[in-house]
């Protein structure tokens, strides 16, 4: 009896180590997309007055890309904090969706472990988890359909990279000048046009995306510095509620 507890048990974390080693995997891809602009970050960062322990801190605590170059492209000395609040929310208001469309799937979990899920959440570690958790859904119901591992897997090498890399970028930043001109900033948009590739359900679905593009572009072609990022935002958010509200 004991052989046999023993024998499933060590079936059981096996199992649990290759789903993490497979949301380790299923990163890399990724990963060769995010050390070039969280290099840019970095160097940014450091050009803008803030010390390798502030990049680190920035990136560690607010792990979120879109709004780290966001507040960077508005930053002043000294900064304004009121803007800086305003830019990250409006920014990182898509958690809220993106969290949503996950509750069904940890709603079971304690919550202690969930809301540590979801700070470690970002674009790319949503949008894969969220589709293969969607692909397993109906053969395994709702509440085993998501891989904690296998997000995990995702979520420690994502966190770490961004992190690292930041910081180096910061280390490195003055070494190398203006980083812009090696092409990495383009690693940036690369990234989001292969997730919305992945994300993609049609035209109708993507007009709040047209809406938040339009406007964005318009502001920053006749507004100051800066206020591109919060209209996007806004109008995204609003026509999207607007017509989902118009379909329903």
């Amino acid at each position: 009896m004991l052989t046999f507890r023993t024998a499933a048990a060590d079936t059981k974390t096996s199992e649990k180590l290759a789903e993490f080693k497979r949301g380790l995997k299923t990163s890399i891809p990724l990963l060769l997309g995010i050390i070039p602009f969280a290099l840019v970050l970095g160097a940014q960062a450091t050009q803008k007055g803030l010390s390798f322990a502030e990049v680190s801190l920035l990136t560690g605590l607010n792990f979120a890309g879109g709004s780290e170059f966001a507040i960077l492209e508005v930053w002043t000395n000294p900064p304004n904090i009121i803007m800086l609040i305003f830019i990250t929310f409006l920014v990182n208001s898509r958690h809220l969706l993106m969290g949503a469309s996950l509750a069904p799937y940890l709603r079971h979990l304690p919550n202690r472990t969930a809301f540590t899920a979801l700070f470690f959440m970002c674009d790319e570690s949503w949008a894969l988890s969220l589709a293969d958790a969607q692909k397993k859904q109906h053969y395994l119901g709702i509440q085993r359909a998501f891989s904690m591992l296998f997000y995990a897997g995702l979520c420690f090498a994502l966190y770490l990279m961004w992190i690292g890399f930041t910081t180096l970028g910061a280390i490195i930043g003055p070494v190398l000048g203006d980083v812009s001109r090696f092409g990495f900033d383009m690693a940036f948009p690369a990234v989001f046009l292969v997730l919305l590739r992945g994300m993609w359900k049609g035209i109708r679905a993507a007009r709040p995306w047209l809406v938040s593009l339009v406007a964005a572009a318009l502001a920053y072609l006749y507004l100051p510095p800066g206020w591109h990022v919060p209209i996007g935002a806004v109008c995204g958010i609003a026509s999207a509620v607007f017509l989902t509200g118009d379909e329903a």
